[in-house]
């Protein structure tokens, strides 16, 4: 069982924000779908989202570090497989012996000193339990841990551009073969961490949780920068030079962009709120990068560049 900070490399007193962001290197370097020749990539990718869903389940933390569970969740036992020598495990068949200096546990099993020891005491540090002014043990003593909940599925969701950009509900089909529409948070990104409450395995103490493990995937034309959107847009020479109203794809459907006369390969215009959703509220912007694509075999556009002087230096104050 890995001890789930040594797993993500963060201390134990790391904050939610380290977490995360120790969580999301580690899922970028070790997605297996950037890993298909490496399954031990992708053994550690499942290592690393088990921990992070426990640490960032307060209450699971809590008792990781209190040891009441292992790195798995599991909870753990005193006593392990057994306690004092006993070979059929569980307490050994101890004996109460005269008070004396010696008094106290045998190799045998139990063995209490009249004077020296007290079982109160004992089995108070053990099980947490109180003695009673009488002498005797507390109802606590022996009360059974309440029943433990299913184990926890984790999902991958690969999400399409758009989709992430415009927050599409996203269909899940889960493991009991039952689906659920799936509202994205604004700002999704790959890495992003959505607990599905009650959707995990069936357990004595209830189900557990689900969480989706969200990859944004690439497209063909867009790519993305923080919450805006980049598009490398074609343009024809005789638009650049005259200027003309385009059609430009957007996340959001086409819309109409004018292109100013006299545009230069490389100029970018914006678009207000075409990007993707903040987690503050609002949107992004798509910034179209303007490229004048200039035909190979033009004879008409050669003859005329030919018979054109172009006044000045365009490298000039490049000093060249």
């Amino acid at each position: 069982m890995a001890d789930p900070y040594q797993t993500l490399g963060v201390a134990r007193g790391a904050s939610e924000a380290d977490i995360k962001k120790a969580y999301r290197k580690l899922a970028k370097e070790l997605h297996p779908d950037r890993n298909k020749d490496n399954p031990k990539a992708s053994e550690r990718f499942s290592t690393v989202t088990n921990a992070y869903d426990l640490l960032t389940d307060k209450d699971k933390r809590a008792r990781f570090d209190r040891g009441e569970i292992d790195g798995d969740g599991n909870p753990t036992s005193p006593f392990g497989a057994g306690y004092a020598g006993g070979g059929g495990g569980g307490f050994a068949g101890g004996r109460a012996r005269p008070g004396g200096q010696n008094a106290g546990f045998s190799s045998q099993g139990f063995e209490f000193g009249g004077d020296n020891a007290d079982m109160g005491d004992i089995f108070e540090g053990l099980f947490g339990g109180r003695q009673s002014r009488g002498g005797g043990f507390a109802s606590g003593f022996g009360r059974s841990a309440p029943p433990q909940k299913g184990a926890s599925i984790t999902y991958r969701l690969a999400v399409p551009f758009v989709d992430a950009a415009t927050l599409a509900p996203q269909r899940v089909t889960l493991a009991d073969g039952k689906t659920i529409d799936l509202k994205l948070p604004a700002g999704v990104e790959t890495g992003t961490q959505m607990r599905l409450a009650g959707k995990g395995e069936q357990g004595p103490g209830g189900p557990g949780d689900a969480t989706v493990s969200i990859e944004v995937q690439g497209h063909r034309f867009f790519t993305r920068d923080g919450d805006d959107v980049r598009l490398d847009l074609p343009i024809t020479l005789r638009e650049a030079v005259l200027g003309a109203p385009v059609r430009a794809p957007t996340v959001d459907g086409a819309v109409m962009l004018t292109i100013p006369g006299g545009t230069s390969s490389g100029r970018t215009l914006r678009l207000k709120g075409k990007g993707f959703h903040k987690k503050g509220g609002g949107r992004g912007d798509q910034l179209v990068t303007l490229q004048i694509d200039i035909p190979a075999d033009n004879k008409a556009l050669t003859d005329f560049v030919e018979t054109w002087e172009a006044p000045g230096n365009p490298r000039g104050p490049m000093g060249v």
